[in-house]
């Protein structure tokens, strides 16, 4: 072989391009983790009749000089799209070609390229661009408008050699390439322990989070390969897999193997953007620092973990004093003893699996340099937001509970003396969690009723089961609410089970700090006493009332005319006696004369009368009335339910609500 001089170059470069002396060598890229090809890089090949094969760093250079390359390179290009039309569709994998700086201030270059890719109808995702990191010397402006430009045509763009350059972060941060090609000289002549590959780990890491490709060329030999797999770099090329290769025998091994897509770096979840996460002026930064709880968010790989960002709420929850910087600096599962690790990481597996929000309560021993160490319990709601190979992007929301569990201690310290005492009493007693809505019933509640050592999504199960009956359902749905909306204390006498045997109801919450609602406890004890049933069972049937929304409520004896009138707080859970009277109809029909719109005062007058409602509430169980009210001379709707009590039919309960002020 004779290497050929610059003039020679120039003098033969005719010739090569018309009797194809010119030709394509492709070298595969795989997927080490698979061992599957995932598409190769055109590469310009001269084999001159007379000197033989000449260096592409020879003729190359002298193409670039004598203004030559563009020509050449379009040449190369049309050889690429030549030989993916002659591939069959199901073998067809992406090559990249290259493009220099002298292709890109030719006018209209990516045009003229289109031209040719058309003219031989292939994909455009079968064909990607790769740019030089020496492409961007002495300005970006010139490549980051050529880069536009590809992408605007659908091309993915490549930045092959990066790393062998003094522009690498600037170029990081001011073009927006697609795939980051790395130059393996970063581990020469000191493998993957030294100063080199820490840097190609942080590389790889950098190109994740701006949701950015990578592949590494060069790759030589198995341990290479490996430990690019270890930091999330399994695209590779280089002779470890293939030298490049004449087009005939790069045929030949796409019909022998098997092919795959390359996968996004970073896949993000609902929309979220990475390279937006990072920006202190983002919508995702306010929203996470301003609007979200406690919260970090961490990478997890093949279980470990680095936190990458923490809000200010955060550092609050976890107390102790410590600082941003000493969380960032630290690592979560130290903090943990091995059987609260586990149920950590068993936490962010599932979360991972599932791809939905997983909880769990883990204790930490947390230490500062000024508080000493103390022995805290984080709740944790964790969920997935990215994925990278095996790494994960997580996202984790945090409370202490440590207060919430010392209570925990004492309660169930009382609650063992208490369930010594009541096996000697006919008294039931739980424990419900407000935020998980779970129940723990007593031994006898599980010997007696058949209830599990913990239900769920209470109190359905126990109105499924019968154990509180259909028209107790809503009322005993209501009070949970009320419950979840801070109500202290709740009673009523209930009957229970299908034997509809009476018992006494009685639920006292218990608050955090904060004063949010944390646990309830609930108790039923059998009632014996008539009296308590008689005079329960009319506060209970009020309470169903409250339930449904009611707020003028009144008791009434229909014989007798005699009735109590109820008032409610704003919550409808605090009911109080308001008024007793004699004559509930006259009461009624004398109010009509200043409280009801003249247009259905006739109407209201008609229904609320004893001789009418005993003859209707006969063929009915509900009498139901629409008339409007009138406060301070403005009239508004109002719904009037009226209904016999089940035990006792000369007895009404009489409930109205405000429909105007349920639609505002």
């Amino acid at each position: 072989m004779k290497r050929m001089t610059e003039m020679e170059v120039v003098r033969f470069f005719e010739q090569a391009i018309s009797d194809r002396q010119l030709c394509v060598h492709y070298q595969p890229q795989y997927n080490h983790s698979t061992g599957r090809i995932v598409g190769a890089e055109a590469l310009m090949r001269w084999n001159h009749p007379e000197y033989g094969p000449q260096s592409p760093a020879d003729f190359i250079p002298a193409m670039e000089k004598y203004e030559l390359i563009c020509r050449a390179d379009l040449y190369v290009f049309e050889q690429i799209c030549r030989f993916q039309s002659s591939c069959p569709s199901s073998e067809r994998i992406p090559i990249s070609f290259n493009v220099s700086r002298h292709d890109l201030l030719e006018h209209d270059y990516v045009g003229r390229l289109e031209t040719i890719r058309k003219e031989y109808n292939v994909p455009v995702q079968y064909l990607r661009v790769e740019i030089t990191e020496s492409s961007a010397d002495g300005g970006f402006d010139l490549v980051a408008t050529a880069i536009n430009r590809f992408h605007e045509a659908g091309y993915i763009v490549e930045m092959d050699d990066f790393g062998s350059g003094y522009s690498s972060l600037g170029i990081l941060k001011s073009l927006p390439v697609d795939v980051l090609k790395l130059d393996m000289s970063f581990l020469a002549g000191e493998g993957s322990g030294g100063q080199g590959g820490i840097i190609l780990n942080s590389v790889i890491q950098m190109a994740k989070w701006l949701e950015t490709q990578t592949i590494a060329e060069g790759v030589e030999t198995v341990e290479q390969a490996d430990f690019l797999k270890s930091v999330g770099c399994n695209y590779v090329q280089g002779y470890l897999y293939s030298r490049p290769i004449p087009e005939e025998e790069m045929s030949r091994l796409l019909s022998a193997v098997d092919s795959e897509i390359t996968e996004p770096a970073l896949k993000f979840v609902r929309g979220l953007k990475a390279k937006q996460f990072w920006d202190p002026d983002s919508t995702e930064t306010v929203f996470f620092n301003s609007f979200t709880g406690p919260a970090a968010v961490f990478s997890y790989e093949d279980g470990d973990m680095e936190i990458l960002r923490v809000n200010e709420k955060y550092v609050r929850e976890l107390g102790m004093n410590l600082t941003e910087k000493e969380i960032l600096a630290s690592n979560p599962l130290d903090t943990m003893n091995p059987a609260n690790r586990k149920i950590y990481l068993n936490t962010v597996k599932n979360a991972i699996g599932s791809g939905e929000e997983e909880s769990c309560e883990t204790w930490r021993s947390i230490r500062s340099g000024c508080c000493g160490e103390e022995r805290i319990c984080i709740r944790s709601h964790i969920r997935v937001i990215g994925k990278a190979e095996n790494q994960a992007t997580v996202y984790a929301n945090i409370h202490n509970v440590t207060c919430e569990k010392k209570q925990y201690e004492e309660l169930a310290e009382s609650e063992r003396r208490f369930r010594f005492a009541s096996e000697q009493a006919n008294i039931y007693a739980w424990e419900y969690t407000v935020d998980t809505q779970e129940m723990r019933p007593c031994f006898r509640c599980i010997r007696d009723l058949g209830f599990p050592h913990l239900v769920r999504n209470y109190p359905e199960p126990a109105i499924k089961a019968g154990i509180i009956p259909p028209d107790y359902a809503d009322m005993y749905r209501d009070w949970h609410k009320q419950i979840a909306a801070g109500v202290k204390k709740l009673e009523a006498i209930i009957p229970m089970t299908v034997g509809r045997v009476p018992f006494h109801v009685r639920y006292t919450t218990v608050f955090d700090e904060t004063g949010k609602p944390l646990k309830a406890y609930g108790s039923a004890t059998m009632v014996d006493d008539e009296k308590l049933w008689n005079d329960g069972r009319v506060h209970t049937h009020i309470a169903q009332a409250l339930a449904r929304g009611y707020t003028d409520l009144y008791y009434v004896n229909m014989d007798t005319g005699e009735y109590i009138e109820y008032h409610t707080d704003a919550g409808h859970s605090v009911l109080d006696e308001a008024k007793r009277g004699t004559n509930f109809f006259q009461d009624r029909q004398r109010d009509a004369e200043r409280n009801v719109y003249p247009e259905d005062r006739v109407a209201y007058v008609k229904a609320v009368n004893s001789f009418f409602l005993r003859e209707t509430l006969n063929e009915n169980k509900l009498f139901k009335l629409t008339y409007r009210k009138v406060k301070a001379g403005v009239p508004f709707y109002v719904l009037m339910n009226i209904s016999r009590m089940e035990d006792d039919d000369r007895f009404l309960v009489i409930a109205v609500k405000d429909i105007d002020a349920m639609m505002s």
